[in-house]
Formats: structure tokens, C-alpha cells, sequence
């Protein structure tokens, strides 16, 4: 093994005097550099090899080539790039090599070989790093699209860009994105020519040498790969993704047609087609914005547009009257309404529309859950209160079982302060299945709060305890106390706390809560504090190291504390808890003692 790293050592001597003799480094940087190489070579010459090692003996390869970039930049030297640079962009390849063989699964080693090459512009390199990529890891089509694309794009090879996707149709026959950038890829090829062609004949030159195909021009081969597309995937998606790359390009207005034409016959029953449909109303209605154009007319004419959207989503919800439909139909009116414009007039009728939409889906019951919430929001935003109020009733009843529909029902009737709050809580309690219940008790304890008396409260939040599942009374307790203390006092909420300790499950934070009560009386009683925390040490005392540091802490500061008994609260700790938690008890408690914690 030494006779290996000596001789790689032997190898970087002429590429380090050459950055010693024109002044890049010194003598002494040279001997660091030997010194560092020298480890890391003895790190990757092991027999057990790490992945890390390789990698931060690339790392530091990479920033000694950016550091010598830079120091080139700052005194104006240039030359000798094939003796310094050529060694060390020859040995990273090297290493990647070898690195890439032995690990071979990581994609990510891979990835940052692809990236290096790019960064230093190693084509022929790079062009042997994606074949042998691709050999491995031929079952992850992004990789085949990302060599394509670099063929297409950096080395101007469509040739070979349509060889990679040829290949990769092979291994993934029915991959969307795969035939969405092959698809892409000669639409762009055909643009190029399109291009050339026209700079030669504006330059007069003879074509005659040059071989241009007018169904190549013209899009044929892109519109060949869609109707072979179009056999293998099904979904009005791919469709439309392949639509939208079409439009890129000024020159496919038939192909555009074709696409148009097989998505409203093969999908017609499809939501998303419809949709499109309808948005495809804004943009054949507009025009090249003038001067002369006033903004009135201008205003006019978006309206005249979104009325003809809204004539074919009309059709659409006759002729596909389906729950996925009226959502495409009211986001495309909840997106027209949250635009921004500066007339009123507009605003208006987008708001009118919007809700008159939500009223003819609720009419059809086609309204989901999520669309209640929004008619809702925009209702009540639109001070539309009593409206709110109907249409939080009818939700209620469409998705009785819901918590979030309740209790948004609630919180518009307590926004409105109506009289039957506490009917509509009855309701929805006797609606909902006692699990999740949580987010209604709460809203409940709090309105209580606000309005109704102490003994109603009380009562309130003692029958929540026995509504509620276990895992949630416990928030309840937590809230019980915390509201016992500020409007009872101390000697009730000390009474409570022993009356809910009768019930599992707690949390710790019920036990601090009541552990930072008594310590905010003005006569706090270390007896007391010991009770506490020891009720919380049988519930907590295996998981919670700070609990028991928190213990320690009281024993030593409080005027009724004992010191001496840190050592048995150590010593059952230590017993307590479990796995990695008494190392991290040790820790803070070295650090408690030594007065850093």
C-alpha cells in the first residue's frame, strides 16, 4: 500500500513545482498540499474503503482547483493549464471512477460526477460518465432525460438526444414525462432548423448542400411521437401537458388542433378537459393591448371573456354533473375574484358570480367539504353574515359527522354572537363521534369562558373530561387547572389537582402547570413541590431528564429545600431512566453542578 501512495505522491510532484516555479504557491502551501494528499491517499488505499473518504478526498481536490482559479485571476496568469489543472481534473475523474464502481447504487455519487464534468466542462468525459450511468441505473427515466437534454442542449446533438430517448422508450414504454421531453426535444429540433434555414435564404445562400425536410419544419416527427403516446398512456394529464408544450412553438397550429381535437372526443366526460375548455376562452378573446385602448374598454372586454368561460362551464356542469366539476368551475371564479383589479365594477360581479356558483352546487348537493369552507370564508369576508349563517347550517347537516364543519358553523355564530350557541354545541356533540372531538370542547370551554357563569364553566369542563377519549381529556385538564387557578384561586385548584390525579392519562405539562402555580404563591411550600414532582416522576420519570433535573434545582434553591437529598433524587434517576437518556442525564448533571447549567 505505501508503495501505491508514494507512487501517486511522485506523480503530483511536476504539476506542484509548476505552481511553485510561476508563482501560484509556495514552497510552503506545497508542503501542506503533500502532506494533506498523503493522508487521504493512505484513507482510500485501505481494504476497507469508505464512501466519505473518497468523497472528501474529492472535495478537497475541487477546492484546491478553485483556488488555483483564483489565484490565476488575481495575478493575471494564464498559461500552464494542461500541466496543472489537466492532472488534477484527470485525477478527480479517477476518483469518481473508482468511487462510482465500488458504490455503484448511489445515484447521488453519480449526480455529482455529471456536475462536476459540467462545472469544468468535461464533454468527452462527461458523455462516458452518462453511458455508464445509464447502463447501471436504466430504471430511473429522469436520468435518461437529463443525458438527452445535455445532448440536445450543450453538445447541439439531436442525433444523439434522439438515441438516448429511443433507448429509454424502450426500458419505459409508457412513461409520461419520458414522451412529454421527447416530444419537447423535436419540437425545439425542428424550431433550430426552421431557424437556420431562414438566416441562409435571408443570407441568399444556395440550399442545395442542406437538407431540409418540410415534415421535419413542419413538426412531423413530434407529431408522430404523440400519436404513438397517445395509444400507450391514457389521461386527459398527458394530454394536456403535451398541449402546452405545443403552444410553445409558433409553427405547430395544426399539430395543436389534432390534440384539441382527440382530447374533447376521447375525454369528453373528463372535468379537466372542460376546464380547459372553458380557460381557453381568456386567451382566444384577447387582443394586442393599444394605446388607444381606454380602461374602461379594457375592463369590458376581460368581462366579456370570463362570461364566455363561465357560457361553457354552464355547459360542463350540465353535461358532466359531477362533484370534480363544480370544483374546477368555482376555482376558476374563486381565481377570477381574488385577482387584483382597480375597478369595482368588475370586482362585484366576479364576487356575484362566485356565490352564485356555490349556490347552484349546493342546489345539486355536488359541494365537497373543502368548497363549504370556502363559501364560508368568503361569506363572512364579504360581511354576508346571515347568508353564513344559512349555508354553515346546510353544510352541517351535508357532513354531519365533520369537526371542522362544526366548528366552523360555531365560530360564525359566536363572530355573530347569536343566541343559540349553546343548542348549536348540544347539536354538533351529539353528531360527532366522541374521537376528535377536542377541537369542539375547546371552542366550547373558551366561548363558556367569555360568557357564561363559573358554575357553568365548571360544570362545562367536568363533563368534558367524560366526553372526551383519554389522549384528549388530557388538554381539557390541562385547561381545567389553568382556568381553576385564574378564577378560583389557589386552595380550589389545589383541591382539583387531586381530584383529576384519581384519572389517567396526564401530561408532563399538567404537572408543571400546577408545580409553577405553587411556586408563584407567596408562602410556597417545598412539601408541596416534593408531592408534585413526585407525581410526575411515577408518570415521567423513565423519559424526562429534566424533570429530574428540575427536581435537584428546587431541592437546592428553595428556602424549605434539602440538599442532601440530591443524592437519592441521582441516585433513582440513574435507575429510572432508560437507554440514551442517562448519558444525557450525566452530562447536565456534571454541568448543573459545575454551575454552567
Amino acid at each position: 500500500m505505501a508503495e501505491r501512495v508514494e507512487q501517486r505522491l511522485e506523480d503530483r510532484i511536476p504539476e506542484l513545482e509548476q505552481l511553485e516555479r510561476v508563482g501560484l504557491f509556495t514552497h510552503k502551501e506545497i508542503r501542506a498540499v503533500l502532506r494533506k494528499a498523503s493522508a487521504l491517499e493512505y484513507k482510500i488505499q485501505r481494504r476497507a474503503l469508505r464512501k466519505e473518504d473518497f468523497i472528501n478526498y474529492i472535495q478537497y481536490e475541487v477546492n484546491l482547483l478553485e483556488l488555483i482559479k483564483k489565484r490565476r485571476a488575481r495575478i493575471g496568469y494564464s498559461f500552464k493549464k494542461d500541466e496543472i489543472e489537466h492532472s488534477i481534473l484527470h485525477r478527480v475523474h479517477s476518483l469518481f471512477n473508482r468511487a462510482t464502481g465500488k458504490w455503484k447504487d448511489d445515484v447521488q455519487l453519480w449526480l455529482s460526477h455529471v456536475a462536476f464534468c459540467k462545472q469544468w466542462n468535461a464533454k468527452h468525459q462527461l458523455s462516458k460518465v452518462f453511458s455508464t450511468m445509464l447502463a447501471i441505473h436504466s430504471n430511473k427515466p429522469e436520468l435518461w432525460i437529463m443525458a438527452a437534454k445535455w445532448e440536445m442542449e450543450t453538445r447541439l446533438s439531436s442525433e444523439s438526444a434522439r438515441h438516448l430517448f429511443l433507448r429509454a422508450l424502450r426500458f419505459h414504454p409508457e412513461c409520461p414525462k419520458l414522451y412529454q421531453e421527447y416530444f419537447r426535444m423535436e419540437l425545439m429540433h425542428a424550431e433550430k432548423q426552421r431557424k437556420e434555414k431562414k438566416e441562409f435564404e435571408q443570407a441568399k445562400m444556395d440550399l442545395g448542400e442542406f437538407n431540409y425536410s418540410e415534415e421535419i419544419l413542419n413538426g412531423e416527427m413530434a407529431r408522430i411521437i404523440y400519436r404513438d403516446a397517445s395509444q400507450k398512456i391514457k389521461g386527459v394529464e398527458f394530454q394536456l401537458a403535451v398541449l402546452s408544450i405545443a403552444k410553445l412553438f409558433d409553427f405547430t397550429q395544426d399539430l395543436q388542433k389534432e390534440i384539441l381535437e382527440s382530447l374533447q372526443t376521447r375525454y369528453a366526460d373528463d372535468p379537466l378537459t372542460w376546464d380547459y375548455m372553458a380557460r381557453r376562452e381568456l386567451e382566444l378573446g384577447s387582443l394586442p393591448p393599444t394605446e388607444q385602448s381606454t380602461k374602461q374598454k379594457k375592463v369590458s372586454e376581460m368581462a366579456q371573456r370570463e362570461e364566455r368561460c363561465c357560457a361553457v362551464f354552464d355547459e360542463a356542469v350540465r353535461a358532466v354533473p359531477t362533484e370534480d366539476m363544480w370544483k374546477c368551475y368555482i376555482t376558476f371564479c374563486l381565481e377570477r375574484y381574488n385577482r387584483k383589479t382597480n375597478s369595482a365594477e368588475l370586482k362585484q360581479k366576479r364576487l356575484e358570480r362566485t356565490l352564485s356558483v356555490f349556490s347552484k352546487a349546493h342546489e345539486s348537493s355536488l359541494l365537497s367539504e373543502a368548497l363549504y369552507k370556502q363559501w364560508l370564508q368568503l361569506l363572512l369576508d364579504s360581511n354576508l353574515s346571515e347568508k353564513a349563517v344559512e349555508v354553515a347550517e346546510a353544510a352541517a347537516r351535508h357532513f354531519s359527522q365533520s369537526v371542522e364543519i362544526w366548528q366552523m358553523r360555531l365560530q360564525v355564530l359566536i363572530q355573530l354572537k347569536r343566541d343559540d350557541v349553546t343548542q348549536c354545541f348540544e347539536e354538533a356533540i351529539k353528531h360527532v363521534k366522541s374521537k376528535g372531538t377536542l377541537p369542539l370542547w375547546t371552542l366550547w370551554v373558551e366561548w363558556s369562558e367569555g360568557t357564561s357563569s363559573k358554575e357553568d364553566t365548571d360544570a362545562l369542563y367536568q363533563r368534558s373530561l367524560h366526553a372526551t377519549t383519554p389522549a384528549e381529556s388530557v388538554t381539557m385538564k390541562e385547561m381545567y387547572l389553568d382556568w381553576t387557578y385564574r378564577n378560583c384561586g389557589y386552595k380550589k385548584v389545589k383541591r382539583l389537582f387531586t381530584s383529576l390525579c384519581e384519572n389517567r392519562p396526564f401530561s408532563l405539562d399538567f404537572f408543571r402547570k400546577m408545580i409553577q402555580i405553587e411556586k408563584e404563591q407567596e408562602s410556597s411550600k417545598m412539601l408541596h413541590l416534593r408531592e408534585y414532582y413526585e407525581r410526575a416522576l411515577r408518570e415521567f420519570g423513565s423519559t424526562s431528564t429534566d424533570l429530574w433535573l428540575d427536581y435537584i434545582k428546587e431541592e437546592l434553591s428553595h428556602p424549605q429545600g434539602k440538599p442532601e437529598n440530591c443524592g437519592s433524587i441521582h441516585w433513582r434517576a440513574m435507575k429510572m431512566l432508560q437507554g440514551d437518556l442517562v448519558e444525557d442525564f450525566v452530562s447536565k448533571y456534571t454541568l448543573l453542578q459545575t454551575g454552567n447549567l
